[in-house]
């Protein structure tokens, strides 16, 4: 199927940007899939009556985000699109779902610790209580997507292994009858370690998201703390913004 494709020359916006969002619309919304091939730079400049170095622009924009990939011998070729998170008391592994990816979790870490101060004042119990430690790394495609490092205060729900890799913590405590219903989040950004590079499959320096939640029930009881680390190139947070009146 050939793709619509059209450009305004009428417009202010730059014609490669106009080139680049199109494309990128096409492959959120599956009418590029995956794998595809992108085509020739030459045919497409023609087809559209660009410039090459146009194009280029436009194709070197969506490579930069990382939903391009240029292969040697084969061309320019489609992989899997940015998941966009809604700043929602959701899951990864709920918000990979519904945007079309195919979630997969390898658990790093399962057990029991002493609460550093940092978690102990999180999930508001006393400091060197021990509380229930999960380490994972999320997946999409057969693609590292984040590192999860999760804290549950004792007592709340028995986790195994099995259950953690089949399916997305928030799942598993609404099914024991936990109705999460607030929480209190921190959105930042840093050069990823050694460690974090090697897991995430990116250099060491990378920018990676980071994210902080605690997460309290209908109660007000912190029923979790997360610390977790995102690929950009993979993943970003979407905000809707809204004027106070």
């Amino acid at each position: 199927m050939e793709l619509e494709l059209s450009v305004d020359r009428s417009s202010p916006v730059p014609l490669y940007f106009q080139l680049s969002q199109q494309l990128e619309a096409a492959i959120e919304h599956g009418a590029l899939t995956p794998g595809s091939l992108l085509g020739n730079e030459i045919e497409l400049a023609a087809r559209l009556g660009l410039s090459r170095p146009t194009v280029r622009q436009a194709i070197q924009s969506l490579v930069d985000k990382g939903l391009l990939v240029r292969r040697r011998g084969v061309g320019t070729q489609v992989v899997h699109s940015q998941v966009k998170r809604p700043l929602e008391l959701s899951s990864l592994y709920d918000d990979l779902e519904s945007a079309g990816q195919r979630p997969a979790t390898s658990v790093l870490v399962n057990t029991m610790v002493s609460a550093s101060a940092e978690v102990a004042a999180a999930l508001g119990v006393p400091e060197g209580t021990d509380v229930h430690r999960i380490e994972r790394l999320r997946l999409a495609h057969g693609e590292p997507m984040a590192h999860l490092c999760n804290f549950l205060p004792p007592g709340l729900l028995d986790l195994d292994t099995e259950q953690l890799e089949a399916t997305g913590l928030y799942r598993l405590m609404r099914a024991a009858g936990i109705t999460l219903h607030s929480a209190r989040q921190t959105i930042g950004a840093r050069a990823a370690t050694a460690a974090e590079a090697d897991r995430l499959a990116e250099k060491e320096g990378a920018p990676l998201l980071t994210m902080q939640r605690v997460t309290f029930d209908d109660t007000g009881r912190a029923v979790e703390y997360g610390t977790h680390t995102y690929r950009p190139s993979r993943y970003s947070f979407e905000f809707q913004l809204l004027v106070r009146s």
